[in-house]
């Protein structure tokens, strides 16, 4: 994926964390999401149809869209206060697909960065299916691992790959520590959100 591609989506992802934790207008944010998830549909039409249609060319310009058409589904969720089930079934089938490109990242590209960075997408659309689709109180954690990787995942590497660090071998060996430190993260506000539900629920028999 274009690296200018994933500096947009980390000013994307960073507005919407904070538009989900009751900090940013959601009207405002949309028309954001909205602008974005156009270059991000346009730009990989433009890119596929001059490009040598190679089947791993598709390959890398597809998954434009997975980010492009959810912020545009986001957007229009917002701006018209749409019933968000719908969003959050795209969301799981963007999974499916995220955890392909996951898969691919280790098994055919030798790609450990790429892996954890498509595995930590992979969990943050699956948040955002719990949250919309299946109405689970989880915005506070949704919100913040959306913070997290709006930088960790996309705005710094691009930051980096924009001053022709990024992929040297210390920027790799800090990113391995940095990417593995958010997961941990994630693992233990995990374990704390399920045990806060767990909890309640058990007061109440």
């Amino acid at each position: 994926m274009s690296f200018v591609g994933l500096f947009l989506s980390g000013a994307v992802l960073f507005l919407n964390s904070l538009l989900i934790v009751g900090k940013a207008e959601a009207k405002s944010v949309g028309v954001f999401n909205l602008f974005v998830g156009m270059i991000q549909v346009i730009i990989p039409f433009y890119l596929i149809i001059t490009s040598e249609q190679s089947h791993w060319e598709l390959y890398n310009f597809a998954s434009i869209f997975l980010f492009g058409l959810t912020y545009l589904y986001f957007g229009i969720t917002a701006l018209m206060g749409l019933d968000s089930k719908g969003l959050g079934w795209f969301c799981l089938w963007v999974v499916v697909v995220a955890i392909v490109y996951t898969v691919t990242a280790i098994v055919h590209f030798h790609d450990g960065i790429g892996a954890l960075t498509w595995g930590m997408w992979a969990f943050l659309w699956l948040l955002f299916f719990l949250s919309n689709t299946l109405q689970m109180k989880i915005d506070h954690f949704l919100g913040k691992v959306a913070f997290i990787q709006s930088w960790v995942t996309l705005t710094i590497p691009s930051l980096l790959y924009f001053m022709g660090i990024w992929n040297t071998p210390i920027v790799n060996q800090i990113w391995y520590v940095v990417m593995i430190g958010s997961i941990v993260y994630f693992a233990i506000g995990l374990f704390k959100l399920k045990i806060s539900i767990i909890l309640p629920a058990s007061g109440k028999t």
